[in-house]
């Protein structure tokens, strides 16, 4: 079945932005034929939203720059080494890499992202001559994108006083969605069954689609950067500016006002919040103190910086497509339609499926939940559904079909050095066992 995936999806799956774009079209048809928009309307709606990930555009570019800078450093390469001989065989490598891919992405789906990339690219480096399939480890890294956790910006949101929709759904606990039992049992057994699922999924020498290993290209490429930041230490301090650029007093001061500022931050949550701008914040004071010098951490952000240009190109044109989801009407109409069919029991359900379904044209959580949620809380408690099940299946459903939407893969493709087609037949895999199980979840829990 696997075969089938990766057949067609090296067959049929254009570029990265050229999905994009095909979607963007399928969107704009769309919101005219259903929702009875002008061209020059969905046009309107496009211009408007191209711009609304600015922010979160750039957070993704220092994910991915700070987190090269910080694996570039040698006390973190040798982190990396060690973790990368734990593995003793393709299957052990793909689960190894899978669960440690899986709980990091569990504490924060961002920390998760590079951690899991850079754990995989490092066991494909020390283990070469294994055939380890390098595409299905990458896959595997991807698949830990399903689990949501302590980071999660949905039930973070309805159990804090005064979010938008208190007057519906009131204060959900967290004890109810995220740490609640049937919650808990979706979450261990995807941590376990994904890496599980894709060792399974190791291609022999004489299957159809053979063992690839990490291009020696790539090998070479990150020798090159090793090499580059070891040679910015200059040792001749001839000069004022030398010794300013090699200064280890400035590097110390940064970052023991770093150190602070996040001790600071946690000390003052009532309870754990580790966002994007946290995490990139402390992967730049720990890529300057693993670096040593202001010189030698200014180059390896210029080597990261190479990698980013998908992010930068593509992440506007999604801004576009969600703007005219949202304007357009197309959310609410496809959500009210599954409302009509629901009932208490399968609105869960119903919601799961339609979240996955919103989430291959509005790739955010918080943006989806922003449209989406006001329409589903309300069914929720005009058919006494339970809330909690009902927020949780749609941020359930939101990390489901990332595993067939390019959005995120963007990040963990920049740093593996991979195409979207390398590792999509497998996701397609992940996205089919997960959608079958926390459907089924949704019904008997």
């Amino acid at each position: 079945m696997t075969n089938v995936f990766v057949r067609f999806v090296q067959r049929w799956l254009p570029r990265p932005f050229t999905f994009a774009i095909i979607l963007s079209v399928v969107v704009f048809v769309l919101g005219m034929a259903v929702c009875n928009k002008t061209a020059m309307e969905m046009v309107d709606y496009w211009g408007k939203g191209f711009f609304g990930l600015f922010p979160f555009t750039m957070q993704m570019i220092l994910i991915v720059v700070t987190g090269h800078a910080l694996a570039s450093a040698p006390f973190v390469q040798n982190i990396l080494g060690v973790l990368a001989s734990v593995p003793r065989g393709p299957k052990s490598a793909v689960f190894f890499v899978g669960l440690v891919s899986c709980i990091v992405s569990y504490v924060n789906w961002g920390f998760g992202l590079v951690i899991g990339a850079l754990v995989a690219k490092e066991v494909a480096i020390k283990k070469r001559g294994l055939n380890i399939h390098y595409p299905l480890l990458i896959a595997v890294v991807y698949g830990g994108n399903v689990l949501r956790g302590p980071s999660s910006a949905i039930p973070l949101s309805i159990a804090t006083p005064g979010h938008f929709l208190e007057n519906i759904c009131g204060i959900i606990p967290v004890s109810e969605t995220l740490f609640s039992t049937w919650n808990m049992i979706i979450t261990v057994v995807l941590i376990f069954t994904i890496p599980w699922l894709c060792m399974l999924l190791c291609p022999d020498n004489d299957s159809e689609f053979p063992p690839i290993e990490l291009d020696n290209s790539i090998i070479e490429e990150e020798l090159g950067k090793k090499e580059s930041a070891k040679s910015v230490r200059i040792r001749n301090l001839d000069s004022i500016a030398k010794k300013l650029d090699n200064s280890v007093i400035l590097m110390f001061l940064v970052v023991l006002a770093g150190f602070c500022y996040l001790y600071n931050f946690f000390a003052l949550q009532k309870s754990f919040n580790l966002n994007l701008n946290t995490i990139n914040f402390a992967f730049m004071i720990l890529g300057l103190l693993a670096h040593g010098s202001p010189a030698r951490y200014a180059a390896a952000v210029n080597e990261g910086v190479k990698s980013v240009g998908g992010i930068i190109l593509q992440f506007p044109f999604y801004a576009g497509m969600m703007g005219m989801m949202r304007d357009a009407g197309l959310t609410q109409v496809l959500s009210s339609w599954f409302v009509s069919i629901s009932s208490a029991k399968t609105l869960p359900l119903f919601t799961f499926w339609s979240a996955g379904l919103v989430n291959i044209f509005i790739p955010s959580g918080g943006g989806q939940w922003a449209v989406q949620g006001p329409i589903m809380m309300e069914a929720a408690k005009s058919l006494g559904a339970d809330g909690a099940k009902v927020a949780m299946a749609l941020c359930w459903g939101d990390s489901w079909t990332n595993q067939i939407q390019p959005f995120w893969a963007l990040t963990i493709l920049a740093i593996a050095g991979l195409g979207v087609r390398d590792i999509m037949g497998y996701c397609l895999s992940i996205a089919l066992w997960v959608g079958i199980f926390v459907s089924l979840a949704f019904l008997i829990l």
